[in-house]
């Protein structure tokens, strides 16, 4: 197709979901607030063109956001549990009647194919009415202790929860973590990634369209040593979130426990998709291409290891290399591409930089490893690549490459398998192939991963917990177990004799 400007496609989102001569800032309140810090600039992944510039919103204009957030906050827990269900159902009713505009601002903006942000906006959608049934749901309970007392235990919101989220799936994370920080009974600040704010700042103002008190969602875009580390000291955030790396989960988690504040950290993944000899070869051979070049590899759950029992390792490498082949790179908006450009020249230059290495080390280029000469050179493109050969010491079978590449490791027998697959520091997913029941059980059981696949990899749903082990986070952003994370947990004792004997602390009463 011939190249759509994507500077002009975004303008057109930008427009259509922020008002006619919006420019990028602060959502607080009900209006854009222009950023004080320094500029910037937004850059199409796919030309390596600029698309457009804004401010970080700096210290100034953090704490106006924490303050206008805590005032949403009185608003918002004011409401019944069952108003503010009906404020979240809402919010999704907005997000999906502007699904088209949104997925195609996300798909021009972050590089992600059509196809894959039309999905995601519908996957938002769902969360939102997901957890909109939740808020008058979530119920305490009675403990009967051996006193006097009635004992209720309540969840009660933390208050200003502060949400910081990456830019490979923008509007998908800003709906997976605020809608359940929402649906506890919380305000939330979210702080996307500076790459990657206009989804985020969209979704902010549809929850104002939508009914949901000014503050409840207050967006910051900015630099996270700036913007991001003012909110991260705002007394009025109460706990934090964060979706990235284990290196920035490390500086968030040691802020927040300066602070005496919880931090739910979802970070980065090595897993392992593991292949057993008795396995639909031709469905695992598919399975092993979505996992991980589905979104260009940048996702936290990508399968970037593939172990591979020896009996049929090189008939399932072959598969595995010729499907890539035939996988469609193209413009984001061309509604036949299935992989679109990595999201920045950063990560980019990351991705190179560890493929380089890993041949360097002795890893066998299998397929891929250069991007086609039909796509602009200014881009940030890298074909589908297969390293076959690789040890498991090697840094690209230990650490997140978080691109299109595939480490193929070779394994004897189950037991190898296990160790290999939990053989690195991190612990987010994994998958086994097999058609023995029992195998697939024992393996799942012994795999070092918070969400494990059998015959299948990549599906995820609000409705089901998802976090790592190890290196891979702490905590639940999803499921049930999302909103124990988003409250805290009181007792209260209420005396019901009338003439109560007068106990010190835990015990028998004392005499009288």
């Amino acid at each position: 197709m011939e190249w759509l400007s994507s500077p002009a496609a975004v303008a057109e989102g930008v427009a259509a979901l922020l008002g006619e001569g919006a420019r990028p800032g602060s959502w607080i309140g009900d209006r854009l607030v222009p950023g004080e810090g320094g500029e910037i600039t937004l850059v199409d992944p796919a030309t390596g063109s600029p698309i457009l510039a804004y401010a970080d919103a700096g210290e100034a204009v953090a704490c106006r956001a924490a303050a206008a957030a805590a005032a949403g906050f009185e608003a918002w827990s004011s409401l019944s549990p069952a108003a503010r269900g009906r404020a979240l159902w809402a919010l999704g009713e907005r997000v999906a009647a502007s699904a088209e505009a949104l997925a195609r601002l996300e798909a021009a903006a972050s590089g992600k194919p059509l196809r894959d942000t039309r999905r995601e906006v519908a996957a938002v959608a769902e969360m939102l009415r997901y957890w909109a049934g939740w808020t008058d749901k979530w119920e305490g309970r009675v403990v009967p202790v051996p006193t006097t007392h009635h004992v209720a235990v309540r969840h009660e919101p933390y208050g200003v929860i502060l949400a910081i989220t990456p830019w490979n799936a923008p509007l998908f994370t800003a709906g997976w973590n605020v809608a359940p920080i929402l649906a506890a009974g919380n305000a939330c600040i979210l702080k996307p990634s500076e790459l990657a704010p206009l989804t985020a700042l969209a979704f902010a103002r549809l929850a104002l369209e939508a009914g949901l008190p000014e503050g409840v969602v207050t967006v910051v875009p900015g630099f996270g040593a700036t913007t991001g580390a003012a909110l991260l000291a705002a007394p009025e955030v109460a706990q934090v979130v964060f979706v990235g790396s284990p290196e920035g989960g490390a500086a968030v988690g040691a802020a927040a426990a300066a602070r005496g504040i919880p931090a739910v950290l979802e970070l980065g993944g090595k897993s392992a998709n593991i292949v057993f000899d008795d396995a639909d070869l031709d469905r695992a051979a598919v399975g092993a291409q979505a996992a991980i070049f589905a979104g260009c590899g940048q996702s936290c759950v990508a399968g970037s290891r593939l172990l591979v029992q020896r009996g049929v390792h090189d008939r399932l490498l072959e598969a595995v290399a010729l499907g890539a082949s035939r996988i469609r790179l193209g413009h984001p908006l061309d509604e036949a591409t299935e992989m679109g450009p990595i999201a920045n020249a950063r990560q980019h230059a990351k991705v190179l930089s560890m493929l380089a290495e890993g041949l360097a080390e002795g890893a066998r280029l299998a397929g891929g490893g250069a991007a086609p000469a039909s796509l602009p050179a200014g881009g940030f493109w890298l074909s589908p690549t297969l390293l076959a050969d690789v040890a498991p010491a090697m840094r690209i079978a230990q650490e997140e490459v978080f691109g299109p590449v595939l480490a193929v490791l070779p394994f004897e027998t189950e037991e190898e398998a296990v160790a290999l697959a939990n053989g690195t520091r991190f612990g987010l997913a994994g998958a086994v192939w097999t058609r023995d029941v029992g195998r697939a059980h024992r393996v799942a059981a012994r795999l070092k991963a918070g969400t494990v696949w059998v015959n299948g990899y990549r599906t995820i749903h609000v409705s089901v917990p998802f976090g790592g082990f190890g290196a891979s986070g702490i905590g639940r952003s999803s499921g049930q177990e999302a909103l124990t994370a988003y409250t805290r947990t009181k007792a209260v004792w209420v005396e019901t004799a009338a003439d109560p004997p007068l106990a010190f602390g835990y015990g028998p009463a004392a005499p009288r």
